[in-house]
């Protein structure tokens, strides 16, 4: 009962931490605002099912979420090759169903790749493929944002 209240306590504290923590430029004209909703699958009253987003209340390992960032340019002028980094929070892993194009790290952002082009460290000092359990970090770098041009990244992930 202790892990489980442990969990919606992380939770709580993770729906007051900024996400994501690092952007690039802190000058920049673009600004990020993060968060993070339970996926619910409802059920109609003719059987059919349907997936929301929620604002997460009690979770329990294998619940799933979505980290998500939106971000908007309040410039006059594009901004280039614009960096947001999250990092994921103990308390969850990266989905398996998460985008295979994501650029990640398992190294606590020291380096970057895609997942199956990483490798960790296993107990016995031998190296091992990397897997969606070691992901520490999501990176996207926003080729060009355009004046006015708003967006959204998001990463799903389930709970330990």
């Amino acid at each position: 009962m202790k892990t489980f209240a442990k969990l919606a306590v992380s939770l709580a504290a993770l729906a007051l931490v900024p996400v994501p923590a690092f952007a690039q430029q802190a000058a920049s004209p673009v600004t990020l605002s993060g968060d993070v909703k339970a996926v619910k699958v409802v059920t109609d009253a003719d059987g059919s099912e349907r997936t929301e987003l929620v604002a997460p209340g009690t979770i329990v390992p294998g619940d799933r979420l979505v980290f998500g960032t939106d971000y908007a340019n309040n410039g006059s002028e594009a901004v280039s090759n614009f960096n947001v980094t999250n990092p994921l929070p103990a308390a969850v892993r990266l989905a398996p169903d998460a985008d295979p194009m994501l650029t990640v790290s398992v190294d606590g952002g020291k380096s970057w790749g895609k997942l199956p082009e990483l490798q960790v460290t296993a107990p016995d000092g031998t190296m091992r493929p990397a897997t969606h359990d070691d992901v520490t970090h999501v990176r996207w770098v926003l080729e060009s944002i355009a004046p006015g041009e708003k967006g959204r990244l998001t990463y799903p992930a389930i709970i330990r």
